[in-house]
């Protein structure tokens, strides 16, 4: 009688470059203990200069693999098809000129998106009416109203944005993390997509 491993593929890994693949990085296996360690240290795959950063395993060429090396197991598998590699590279060092370019035409670009957004709803116009509606008197430049605006509008996108530099303010995503992992979800569905078509075409050949 044959025993049953079951094999559950890792949807994200993230491994070093030229690594050793083995079973244990890419997937979670539950076995009997006598088979456990032995599959899990399996050898599946070498990365390599070709692979870039990304690497996709499919699940179909991993169980054919493990049938060949372990005949008198059952291998069933559950959960996603694919595991994505993302190869950890060499970091380069940051370029304090760069950082500081890209700085200055984010604070200028949205500075001037600020500005452009208060012209076109006539902002100063209607704290000028606010502040003759609360005082009955006129001025072109109602300051207790203004700074405290300003001050606002920042304290409202760090709160938006659910950081202060490396801290958060509370366990919840803000709406660019979720965009960011919306995006992350479509590059993975992208990959698995088309290594599936580039497999398809090789054997086809």
């Amino acid at each position: 009688m044959s025993h049953i491993v079951y094999v559950r593929m890792k949807k994200n890994v993230e491994l070093a470059y030229l690594q050793n693949v083995k079973l244990k990085d890419i997937a979670y296996i539950s076995a009997s203990i006598q088979w456990k360690d032995k599959l899990e240290a399996t050898p599946i795959y070498k990365i390599s200069k070709k692979d870039h950063n990304v690497v996709v395993v499919d699940s179909f060429l991993v169980i054919d693999h493990l049938n060949r090396q372990y005949s008198d197991l059952e291998f069933q598998l559950i959960g996603p098809a694919q595991t994505i590699i993302r190869v950890k590279d060499y970091k380069k060092p940051t370029n304090i000129l760069v950082v500081s370019a890209v700085w200055l035409l984010l604070f200028i670009g949205t500075a001037m998106t600020i500005m452009n957004f208060h012209y076109d709803v006539s902002m100063q116009e209607v704290q000028q009416k606010l502040h003759y509606l609360l005082t009955g008197d006129e001025s072109d430049y109602p300051l207790w109203i203004q700074i405290p605006y300003s001050l606002g509008l920042g304290v409202g996108m760090l709160l938006f944005f659910n950081h202060w530099f490396t801290k958060r303010f509370n366990d919840e995503p803000s709406p660019l993390e979720v965009e960011i992992f919306k995006y992350q979800q479509d590059l993975d569905t992208y990959l698995t997509h088309y290594e599936n078509n580039l497999n398809d075409a090789k054997r086809m050949d």
